[in-house]
């Protein structure tokens, strides 16, 4: 197979046109490809008057690959390898079976690669399975009744069912097309092959989960719901079992030699349990900010011109960042085109918000969280756990700030550049289900965030038009974007009590769906390697 690099087409170019893209570039007749897969496909909106996609191309000819790519102009063409994934030999002996603990994205691929090693899996996961957690996320969002242990943050699929389901990432590792491939088996759109921003949609992705426990337990895993791990068993510095809580609020005992811990990042009461029962964490740098808000229609405008709204295009995304001199650096992060902002708490009294997008991207706003730095230094102490609790003050003071009642302290953004709270809004109509309270998100969050973000947004409106609108609506606290802390691991993915393996996002080593389930099969990997009987 040979892969073609840079083929630039019009927007409305279809698999005609890709054959003959394909024949011009290799200098062939178009008889001689016998077949073309699409592998990448991108905007290029840098002209706006201009618009087009830009290809990479997986070509099939009929004759010597070798001679073809000769031909290609230097760059173009290279020989290409498809893709495969084999499972590493199974060297374990034990014959306790592996616990998993979380059913986000990197439990997920976890149990999944053990289950086809026929290690037969047993899941914890303290939310609910997707079809009970979305009912418990809609009566939050209408009614204000939060469910601790089901919600955005915990249940089937993790934080990031209730997001965009975005696949970006900028991790290089080749198991990330394993994890799209295992993705797109399971029912999410073809398109996340190929596409240069691929996104699931939170419609589709629930369905996609839910395929892939199907598949776990089909091979002899084992999925618990609303079973929250609650203490360890070790003896002699290695991991002889779990204690956890059931559905019915019964303590029960589970002996296992192997406990992979993919928490998420948000489960603040079990890193407490772990870092009591002297495993190892270290603190760790993460992000604080807010979503803002603009009209979808303005955003594509203004990354499109007159191409705005062509059906090939979709909603348009953006990624911006700047970096004021002698300052810190702020960034956009997990922008969501025609989606909505979500409250997304998990722990009563503090209120937190995220992005979220459903798969058609086609409602009336698009948000994208701002986020400013936060290093060690500025936690306030040298605790491991201290990012954490700097979370929970700054969630706790907007709770207070929104009303009590989860609505989210929001401010226009002209307000917020003239320092003055905001007591009503304007054109731009928020979109969290909870609602918002007009006010001053300086309040709620530290001053080093507020002074680089308010610098942010006159820079990133030079970046984008129509970035800093006055009217744009701000609301805050994005506080969970990563983990605080960094569960601390070896060389075999172990930390120091033998037999357990931090994992994914919550253990710091993943910063989204991605990289979380690549997380989550290196970790597998690592449980089937090793020979050892604790």
């Amino acid at each position: 197979m040979i892969r073609l690099n840079q083929i630039k087409l019009p927007l409305d170019a279809d698999e005609k046109a890709l054959v003959a893209a394909a024949a011009k570039a290799l200098r062939c007749p178009a008889r001689r490809i016998t077949a073309v897969e699409v592998a990448r496909r991108a905007v290029d909106s840098r002209k706006k008057s201009e618009v087009h996609f830009v290809y990479h191309l997986n070509v099939t000819v009929d004759g010597d690959e070798a001679e073809f790519i000769a031909r290609a102009k230097p760059g173009v063409a290279e020989k290409y390898t498809p893709f495969s994934y084999v499972l590493p030999e199974n060297k374990r002996t034990s014959s306790l079976r592996p616990v998993v603990v979380g059913f986000g994205p990197a439990g997920i691929f976890a149990a999944q690669t053990l289950a086809k090693a026929g290690l037969k899996p047993v899941v914890l996961e303290r939310g609910d399975s997707v079809e009970n957690r979305t009912r418990a996320v809609k009566t939050f969002w209408e009614e204000k009744v939060l469910d601790e242990n089901s919600n955005v943050q915990f249940g089937e699929g993790g934080a990031g069912t209730f997001s965009d389901g975005k696949l970006t990432t900028g991790i290089k590792d080749t198991l990330c097309r394993q994890v799209f491939l295992e993705f797109a088996r399971h029912g999410a759109p073809q398109e996340i092959l190929w596409s240069a921003t691929p996104h699931i949609g939170t419609d589709k992705l629930g369905g996609v989960v839910k395929s892939m426990r199907e598949e776990i337990i089909a091979m002899g895993g084992e999925v618990n719901f609303r079973c929250r791990l609650t203490g360890l068993i070790v003896a002699n510095g290695f991991i002889h079992g779990v204690v956890y809580e059931d559905e019915c609020g019964n303590t029960k005992e589970l002996e296992t030699d192997t406990l992979i811990l993919a928490i998420g990042h948000s489960a603040r009461d079990t890193v407490e349990m772990l870092y009591e029962s002297g495993i190892k964490m270290i603190q760790k740098p993460f992000s604080v900010g807010t979503r803002i808000e603009h009209p979808r229609e303005m955003i594509d405008r203004s990354q499109y011109g007159d191409f705005a709204g062509h059906p090939a295009l979709g909603a348009a995304n953006y990624k911006l960042s700047c970096h004021p001199q002698g300052g810190r650096g702020a960034y956009t992060f997990c922008m969501c085109p025609g989606g909505t902002v979500v409250a997304a708490s998990s722990e009563k009294g503090r209120m937190v918000v995220n992005g979220m997008s459903e798969y058609a991207r086609d409602g009336e706003n698009s948000n994208s969280a701002i986020l400013v730095g936060i290093n060690p230094e500025d936690f306030g102490s040298e605790h491991p756990l201290a990012g954490m609790h700097l979370q929970r003050e700054i969630e706790s003071k907007a709770f207070e700030l929104g009303g009590g009642d989860y609505k989210a302290p929001a401010q226009l953004v002209g307000d917020f550049l003239n320092n003055q709270p905001s007591e009503k809004l304007g054109s731009v109509r928020p979109s969290c289900p909870t609602g918002v309270t007009p006010s001053d998100i300086r309040l709620c969050l530290p001053q080093k965030v507020t002074d680089t973000i308010a610098d942010a947004l006159v820079k990133m409106d030079r970046q984008l038009k129509g970035f800093a609108l006055p009217d744009a609506v701000l609301t805050a606290p994005e506080s969970r974007s990563s983990s605080p802390v960094r569960i601390t691991r070896d060389e075999y993915y172990q930390c120091n009590i033998g037999g357990i393996y931090p994992c994914g996002e919550g253990a710091g080593y993943a910063g989204g769906i991605v990289s979380a389930g690549v997380d989550g099969i290196r970790c597998a990997e690592a449980v089937l390697s090793n020979e050892s009987n604790f």
